[in-house]
């Protein structure tokens, strides 16, 4: 058997594995899809300069189609994960959206790439590698013939959500999706928002949403803030909601007891900026970043809110009535 198949067999495996952990969502689906997306792993540099050509990989999602007695055409939340690859939060999402007749698609981004998870390295994997991933998998389910092309949005969280909220540039849109595939909206849950990226202002006329907890000492909310208000000059359609109090994962029903990760790698005291095409730098050195400057800290605390949770979940049902089922 060749690495490529058996990489593709560990890939499904670990897909129905968490696919057992969402039995309460199973009542609600009437089809399930294991999906392989043809992607390639670019390093940001390459991502940046607009590249195509890094080495081809094959990323697996799971299709879950909700009850529907119809054959219309559904709208769908393709969902990107975060360090620690696909856990329970994103099956608990999963089973939301099928409760409101909504389809989900969830990108494995590692399984494929030989990684198990970036938490204490974040080195092993451009932080734009799922964008490409999420470009490629809207070009591959806007032809699948039960999902509207027209409705169809991003989600991400932690590094899955700085994915989500980049894949909003029309810079990248240009260099790396497939002419006429566009998302309806992006949803970001705690990004990562202390990258500037050159353009990163002229985002596409969707919306935009950003939820972070007050408390997120991961990603802290103040980049996200900064970046905010840099974008309500250019666009009307985005906004940051903020929980106080709340940490990271505040979503994540699994983390009632508070998690520390000592060894989590995070950029919450940096400033990246891309100085010319391509090329980031560290804000303060003015030389090119890497997860061995200075400015890189470890330790980090992931807990559940359950109020944060509570209102998170209504909002983004909102943005599902109004985006995906007006």
């Amino acid at each position: 058997m060749s690495t490529t198949s058996k990489n593709l067999l560990i890939r499904v495996a670990l897909i129905c594995i968490f696919s057992c952990l969402a039995n309460a969502g199973r009542a609600q689906v009437t089809r399930m899809e294991v999906i392989p997306i043809p992607s390639v792993t670019l390093t940001d540099q390459e991502f940046l300069s607009g590249r195509e050509d890094g080495k081809p990989v094959t990323v697996a999602g799971e299709l879950r189609l909700p009850r529907n007695n119809g054959t219309d055409r559904l709208p769908l939340v393709i969902l990107l994960h975060a360090s620690g690859g696909i856990g329970s939060s994103v099956t608990d999402w999963e089973e939301y959206f099928l409760s409101l007749g909504v389809a989900t698609f969830v990108i494995d981004s590692f399984s494929g790439r030989g990684i198990a998870n970036t938490i204490n390295d974040q080195s092993q994997l451009g932080r734009l590698a799922q964008t490409e991933d999420a470009y490629r998998a809207l070009a591959t389910l806007s032809k699948h013939p039960r999902i509207d092309p027209n409705r169809i949005m991003l989600m991400g969280f932690s590094r899955g959500a700085q994915n989500a909220l980049y894949a909003s540039l029309n810079r990248f849109q240009k260099m790396h999706a497939q002419p006429g595939t566009q998302f309806a909206a992006f949803i970001a849950f705690y990004p990562d928002c202390t990258f500037t990226f050159l353009e990163d202002e002229d985002v596409v006329a969707r919306p935009v949403r950003i939820f972070q907890g007050t408390a997120d000492n991961y990603n802290p909310v103040a980049s996200c803030r900064d970046y905010v208000e840099r974008l309500k000059t250019k666009v009307d359609d985005v906004q940051l909601t903020e929980y106080d109090g709340a940490s990271h994962f505040f979503d994540a029903r699994a983390l009632k007891q508070p998690q520390q990760l000592s060894q989590a790698q995070t950029t919450r005291n940096c400033r990246i900026v891309e100085a010319e095409t391509g090329l980031l730098v560290d804000a303060k050195t003015r030389q090119p970043f890497s997860y061995s400057d200075s400015c890189i800290e470890r330790g980090t605390t992931i807990a559940y809110d359950e109020n944060a949770a509570i209102k998170a979940k209504a909002a983004v049902g909102e943005i599902v009535k109004t985006v995906l089922k007006p």
